[in-house]
C-alpha cells in the first residue's frame, strides 16, 4: 500500500524496494496503562516491520498523535484520566485525526463495550489478552492490505 504522509514522503509496511523515494514504515501506536500490554505489542509489531509508539494515557497520547501521525491506533478502554471511550472520540472529532483507525483494546469482550466503542468511532475491537495473529490481523486489515 502506498500513499502519502507528507509532501514527498511515502509509507509502505516494510519499507523495502523504494530507492527513489523516502520510505517511512507503516506507525502503530500502542495506548495502554499497562507496561504489559505496550511491551508485548510493541515487540509483535516491530518484528513485523511496523514502526511503534507507545502512550501510557489518553493525555499523553493526544499531544503524542498531533506530532507522529500514526497510520492506526491500538487504544485500551480502561485507562485513568481520560479512558479510551473518550479519547477515542476526541480523535474521531478531530478533522485531522478522525481518518486514523482506532482500534479499541479491551479485557471485557461484551456486546456492550463493542456498541459503546463503536458509538465513539472506533472502527476495530480486540480482546486481551490477544494474539500475535489477533494483533496483526487487525493492522491489516486497517492497513489496506
Amino acid at each position: 500500500m502506498q500513499s502519502s504522509k507528507a509532501a514527498g514522503e511515502v509509507r509502505e509496511h516494510g519499507g523495502a524496494g523504494a530507492d527513489e523515494e523516502a520510505v517511512s514504515p507503516f506507525t502503530v501506536m500502542i495506548i495502554d496503562d499497562s507496561k504489559t500490554i505496550r511491551r508485548t505489542a510493541a515487540i509483535l509489531l516491530k518484528e513485523e516491520g511496523y514502526q511503534v509508539i507507545t502512550a501510557s494515557d489518553g493525555f499523553e497520547a493526544l499531544s503524542m498523535i498531533a506530532d507522529q501521525r500514526p497510520d492506526l491506533i491500538f487504544l485500551d478502554i480502561q485507562m485513568p484520566r481520560l479512558d479510551g471511550y473518550q479519547t477515542c472520540a476526541l480523535i474521531k472529532h478531530h478533522n485531522v485525526f478522525r481518518h486514523i483507525p482506532v482500534v479499541m483494546l479491551s479485557g471485557n469482550d461484551s456486546l456492550f463495550d463493542r456498541a459503546r466503542g463503536s458509538v465513539v468511532g472506533s472502527d476495530h475491537y480486540v480482546t486481551k489478552p490477544f494474539t500475535r495473529e489477533e494483533l496483526l490481523h487487525a493492522v491489516e486489515l486497517h492497513a489496506g492490505m
